[in-house]
């Protein structure tokens, strides 16, 4: 199956996790890809992974929560393409920060920068490119912690529960020209974000997963190919009159509110 032959095809974090899983997806249905991240050394891996599926990658190390590094991407991909297709934006950071008084502001803005300021950045220089072509779809990454809340969280609670409403001014924004906007909320998938948020293969991280585990129906964390898998549909023509929508990828746990039968069965 080919559905992004001659399609371009941008993504944001593409170095590791979903990002790079996203753009070995797409890869192997026949985009051309441009991967964008701020880790050059994980993003050249992941090209060179990518491109041994035959398709065409090329990368760019840019900070997407500066706006001038946006506005220069954006210049140089209307240059080399002369438009853009597809728009994956997947960039993000996280990190506990405490109840909201002792939250650090720093880091607030942080989060705030990154995920959301910069899937407004990316999507506003880069959404033009799509103009010229009449069509285009937009996936924006969110998370079940943009449709509820974690203790000592809020800055990423409120920067991807902004990504999903940014999606749909997205999606009311720009279908009169035939440009769809849609956006993925995972659950905890094995990624390095995870690693980094409480451990790998330690204790900690080991009961963390036990306990993810426990709370979701599905019984288990989910892979970064599984949500490739929603991104890729949703980025095709498959997906054709789909726009303004949030999919949650998260094994079932936002399916329930009393979780006694879930955690006893």
């Amino acid at each position: 199956m080919q559905r992004f032959q001659n399609r371009r095809v941008v993504i944001t974090g593409a170095a590791t996790g979903i990002g790079q899983a996203s753009a070995r997806r797409l890869g192997e249905e026949g985009a051309t890809l441009a991967l964008v991240d701020v880790n050059s050394d994980d993003l050249a891996k992941t090209a060179d992974s990518v491109r041994e599926t035959g398709a065409e990658v090329q990368t760019h190390v840019v900070d997407i929560s500066d706006e001038e590094a946006v506005k220069g991407l954006a210049s140089e991909l209307g240059r080399a393409w002369g438009g853009v297709d597809v728009l994956i934006n997947n960039a993000g950071v996280d990190s506990k920060g405490g109840k909201v008084h002792e939250y650090p502001t720093e880091l607030f803005d942080k989060i705030i920068a990154v995920d959301l300021r910069g899937t407004f950045l990316m999507t506003k220089y880069l959404v033009p490119l799509m103009f010229e072509h009449g069509k285009g779809a937009i996936v924006n990454m969110a998370s079940f912690s943009g449709l509820a809340a974690d203790a000592d969280r809020s800055g990423y609670n409120a920067a991807k529960g902004g990504v999903v409403n940014f999606t749909r001014a997205t999606a009311t924004d720009y279908g009169s020209r035939n440009i769809r906007a849609n956006a993925v909320c995972p659950g905890t998938i094995e990624t390095p974000l995870v690693d980094e948020l409480v451990g790998g293969a330690d204790a900690e991280g080991k009961s963390f997963r036990e306990q993810q585990a426990r709370v979701t129906p599905l019984e288990r964390l989910g892979k970064p190919e599984e949500v490739a898998a929603v991104v890729a549909f949703l980025a095709s023509d498959d997906s054709s009159f789909v726009t303004g929508e949030t999919i949650t990828v998260d094994g079932g746990v936002m399916a329930y509110t009393w979780p006694a039968n879930v955690l006893t069965s």
